[in-house]
Formats: structure tokens, sequence, C-alpha cells
């Protein structure tokens, strides 16, 4: 469908020779000679774009770029105007016009504006779209869970959404939800239309995460060849997600505690002091209070984020909300891959019920994920579940944390390994360094390990 524009200039060769190169250039073209007549007919039919002449016989053009803005405030208007005041164009643009072009103007600079116009018209509109699909994604009405834990944390997190709270800790085991309760209490308070960035404090090293969240100036380092803003500004008004906060070093901690402390920091190499308006919520699979007895976490730093602390329960402790989000994936997935499967059965809905869920919601979401995709046509069945499902409900909870491996026999290696994963990260409450050790195996080796088994937080 061609985009409209509406030319209102009371000269009539300047409509006639503008609507003319634009119907060539596959616009519709509406002109008005006065601004009466062009509101008139911007309120019947919005026109994409307008074209505006400063200088009306009946108003100016500034009073008709208002009206026209009141209308739809995203209409991208151009002024156009015989007289070069600069005040006149300052005042267009604090009113909303996208440009100010002066006459004569070449024909070839006008289209050109046009077409950056509707351009940036139309990626702002996408833009809109993509938020307003992440407010329906993350919004609170989306969350499942009947059981009455679920339910405190709904009424909870309605609250702080809405609330001036910068500073949230929320803490739960790998797969628990964290990230997505950040996003919900983003999107569900002013700052919804604001920034939500977020960083694995774990992924980095300390030197670089510094520069991530606070930003540094040309020269601080070695490779430091321009300024760079950080999350902290990049954020601005909006909410900074720090996941697995657990694992930062304690001299960021340091440098954390004080954004929160004095709202101001500043970059790496910098010598002023930015101010810093943006909610922080941090999140966490370890236990902190040991992570401060083993002096690995700040204790002043701990009183400061869980000013509101938000503990999400595993699934295992939700096992009535387990059918509501298994039938919740079922649905996303069948659209996905344009199935058919029915919502779990009595046979299935027991298996699940039954299993410990290490990865909790995520590793249900990915057991699902798999069997619609490899497995089940119509109905999920117990031969379309892993192994592990089934064999821990013949054990009952042995294969989560088994006191020895002999009762599990016959059993493969892999199933060895993840159990043994499973057990170590739970005695060392998530510790990933502390597991590795353990397990005499690498981090980052842990890490690609828990990744594979959806372990990963």
């Amino acid at each position: 469908m061609p985009k409209k524009i509406l030319i209102i200039d009371d000269e009539k060769a300047i409509r006639w020779s503008l609507g003319e190169a634009f119907k060539n250039e596959g616009y519709e073209i509406e002109d008005a000679e006065n601004g009466k007549k062009g509101i008139k007919l911007f309120k019947k039919d919005p026109a994409d774009l307008v074209l505006l002449d400063l200088k009306l016989p009946d108003t100016d053009g500034i009073s008709v770029l208002k009206k026209l803005k009141a209308e739809e405030e995203s209409v991208p208007v151009i002024m156009m105007t015989a007289y070069g005041e600069v005040e006149t164009a300052v005042e267009a643009l604090k009113g909303g016009a996208y440009d100010f072009l002066l006459k004569p103007f070449q024909l070839e600079k006008i289209k050109v504006a046009v077409k950056n116009a509707l351009e940036t018209s139309r990626m702002r509109e996408e833009l809109k779209d993509i938020k307003q699909k992440d407010r329906d994604t993350y919004n609170f009405k989306n969350f499942i869970g009947k059981s009455a834990v679920m339910q405190e944390i709904f009424k909870k997190l309605k609250k702080i959404g809405h609330s001036k709270a910068t500073t949230i800790l929320i803490t739960g085991e790998s797969g628990t939800g964290k990230e997505l309760v950040a996003r919900a209490i983003h999107e569900s308070g002013e700052s919804g239309t604001r920034p939500f960035l977020e960083i694995n404090c774990a992924a980095l090293p300390e030197t670089l995460l510094e520069s991530e969240l606070f930003g540094h100036e040309r020269g601080a380092f070695t490779d430091a060849r321009y300024r760079k803003k950080g999350l902290f500004e990049l954020a601005e008004g909006g909410t900074i997600f720090l996941d697995e906060i657990g694992e930062m070093g304690i001299t960021l901690q340091s440098r954390l505690l004080r954004v929160i402390e004095n709202k101001t920091f500043r970059r790496v190499g910098g010598v002023k002091d930015l101010k810093v308006n943006t909610r922080i919520v941090a999140a966490t699979n370890r236990d902190l209070k040991r992570a401060i007895k083993e002096g690995t976490f700040r204790n002043d730093l701990y009183y400061r984020l869980q000013v509101i602390p938000i503990a999400l329960p595993t699934l295992k402790e939700r096992k009535e909300d387990i059918k509501p989000i298994a039938n919740h994936f079922i649905s996303i997935f069948n659209k996905e891959f344009k199935k058919k499967v029915k919502p779990i059965g009595r046979e299935v809905r027991s298996i699940f019920e039954d299993y410990s869920w290490p990865g909790n919601v995520r590793e249900l979401k990915n057991m699902i994920e798999r069997s619609i995709l490899l497995e089940a046509d119509e109905e999920l069945l117990p031969e379309h579940l892993p192994p592990e499902l089934k064999m821990e409900g013949e054990h009952g909870e042995i294969a989560a944390e088994p006191d020895s491996l002999d009762t599990l026999f016959p059993i493969s290696l892999k199933e060895v390994e993840k159990i043994m994963i499973c057990r170590t990260l739970k005695e060392t409450n998530g510790n990933k360094s502390k597991a590795a050790r353990i397990l005499g195996i690498s981090r980052q080796t842990l890490r690609e390990k828990t990744k594979l088994y959806q372990l990963e937080s």
C-alpha cells in the first residue's frame, strides 16, 4: 500500500510541483492551501507524512504542527519556509517536527528528507511493536503458578513493579526463572519504556566486566581507542540486570556498592562523577550469606542489594504448578513446530511430579521442546521422555541425590556424570568454582557440562 503525503502550503505552484514529484515516486498525495483544511483532511484520513509550510494565510505552521501532533503524535512532519529564523526552526523541532527545510529547496534534497522521515517512522513503529510484545510476554498475567508460594510471589512482584524500589535481589536455583522475574518487574513499572540491559557477572573477567558496567575513557588501557559508555549510562532511567552477582569479584563489588550508595560512578580512567538513575536487579543461585563467611562477598553490598529480596522456589517445591506449566510449553511449541500435541495425560503427569527437576522450569521447557520436536506427534507419552525421568520415578529421587551409585546400575556414563555434577553443585550451593575443584575439572568445562544437561543458570 503506497504511503500517503499531505502537503499544506498556500502556494499552488509548490503544492503542484511537490505533488507531481512524489506521485511519480509512488506516493499518494493530498494537499491543502491553508491550515484549517489541512487539519480537516488529516483528521478524516491521517497521512503517513506531512509537508507543512511555516507561513499560512489563516494561521502559522507551528500551531498546525501542534494540532497534527495532538491528533497523531507519531506522524513525521517536515516544515518548509522561506524565512530562515533560527528561533522558529528550533521551536518547530521542539514541537515535534522531524526536519526543517528552507525554500527554495532542491527537489532531490526534499525527497531524501521524506524518505528518511518515513524510514525513521517505520523503525519507531517496529520498535514500539517489539516493546509491546515484551510487555505482553513478561506481563505478570503470563506467569503460571497456582501454588500458594507462587501466588504470594506474584502479589509481591506487582507491588515492586509499580514502586520506586531501586535495588532488588532475586535468589533461587538455576532454571527457576530469575531473569523472567527481573524482566517482569521492569516491564510492569514506569521504567518499562526505558532500556532493560543485562549482563552475566560470571561470563567476563573482572577488568572487562568493569568496563562493560561503567564504560571507559579513551586511553584508559591499551585497547581503549575511544570513549565507551557502560551499561549504567545506557540503561539510564531503566533497569540493569546483574545475573550471577555472587560471581563478581570483591574489588568490583566495592564499585557497585558506591553506585548504590551515592548514585554516582566514574568511567574507567575517568575523573568526573556521573549520576545514575537506574534500577538494579541482581540475581544469584549461590548462598550469599555463606559467601560472606567465606570472604568472597561483601556483607555491606549484600544488605544493600537485598532491600527487597525475592526467593524463587524450586519446581519440586511447587508440584501443583508442573501440569499447567508443561501444558503451557506444549502450547508454545505446538505453534512453533506446527504440531497438535495434546495436553499431558495422567501417566506423564505422574512421572513429571515424581521427578526432582534439578534444572527446574528450564529443564522442563527444554525436555518438552525436545520431545515435541523429535518424538511426539499427537500426545506426549512416557516413551517420549528422557530416560532419567522414568529412571528416577522407578528409584524414587535416587537419580538426583544417590547415596550410592550401585543402586542405579545398569546406567550410562553420561547419567553418572550428570548425577555427580548435580549433587556436587547442590553440596557447594551452586558455587561453580568450588564444584569444579571438587570434580577435578576446569570451571569452563563445568559450565559446558551444566549447559549440556540443562543445569546452566
